[in-house]
């Protein structure tokens, strides 16, 4: 093992020791470029290649990305509040009639993966209005910037890997943008998930997830991955409503989702 290639648990139990030794986290900023290439050695250890390795050396601390993940409001409000911030009302619109408009589209997915066409316009829509606003915020950047951060460093580490290699991979560039927190395209995939379940729906040899083909067919396998039945309902109670829990931890989220793909499917 490389002189720095530690674990991550083994790097933070040094950082607690004292303020002597290596430090893997930081509540600032401050240490972020010392720490890049003891990153960088870990990553490597990981099977990250040059290209993975040079795009986290280019990263820089995302002030962004640490005043969003200590500032998401949304999911403490009540789901009647929330669904009116998220102007559910509008994605239900906008989605029967995107249905109605790619119907055939919907029914290839609901037939390869058994996901109904409301539940994937209800992420879609909740995550990025459809595509409008897929983020502005650099992914390698975020990713590294939260895997830093004490606050949720062992969560965030392995997508950081996982965003490296989908650079060496070709899938993203070390400018790719995304959402505050490194989510990726229209659905909004954390990197790991992105390598584990993203699928190249459009068979151009090549997963982008800014493409909504690519997008919808990797959305829909992670759902049927994390254990979706084809047919079965998907309200609170039901079997599926389990797997919506494995696209978003909050509540108010999940029960929205439920909702109103129930509206769009009809």
């Amino acid at each position: 093992m490389p002189p720095h290639s530690f674990p991550k648990a083994v790097l933070l139990s040094l950082c607690l020791a004292g303020p002597a030794l290596a430090t893997p986290c930081s509540d600032t900023g401050g240490q972020y470029e010392s720490w890049k290439p003891l990153m960088a050695e870990e990553a490597q250890a990981a099977g990250v290649g040059r290209r993975g390795i040079e795009a986290l050396m280019a990263t820089s601390y995302s002030k962004a990305t640490i005043g969003a993940d200590r500032n998401q409001k949304s999911f403490r409000y009540s789901l009647e509040k929330f669904m009116q911030v998220r102007g559910a009302d509008a994605i239900v619109s906008q989605g029967r009639k995107r249905k109605a408009q790619n119907a055939d589209f919907y029914a290839a997915i609901e037939a390869q993966y058994g996901v109904p066409a409301g539940v994937l316009i209800a992420i879609h829509g909740m995550e990025t209005g459809f595509g409008n606003f897929m983020g502005d915020t650099n992914v390698v950047s975020a990713i590294a910037t939260l895997s830093y951060d004490c606050r949720r460093s062992d969560f965030f580490t392995p997508h950081l890997i996982a965003a490296l290699k989908l650079v060496d991979m070709g899938a993203i560039s070390p400018q790719t943008v995304g959402a505050k927190h490194g989510e990726l395209g229209h659905t909004q995939f954390l990197p790991g998930n992105a390598l584990t379940y993203g699928v190249d729906g459009n068979g151009d040899g090549q997963l982008d997830l800014t493409d909504f083909v690519d997008a919808m067919a990797s959305t829909a396998n992670f759902l049927r991955q994390k254990g979706w039945r084809p047919g079965a309902g998907y309200q609170p109670g039901e079997p599926n409503f389990a797997v919506i829990e494995e696209w978003n931890a909050a509540t108010v989220y999940q029960q929205a989702i439920a909702i109103m793909a129930a509206r769009i499917d009809g």
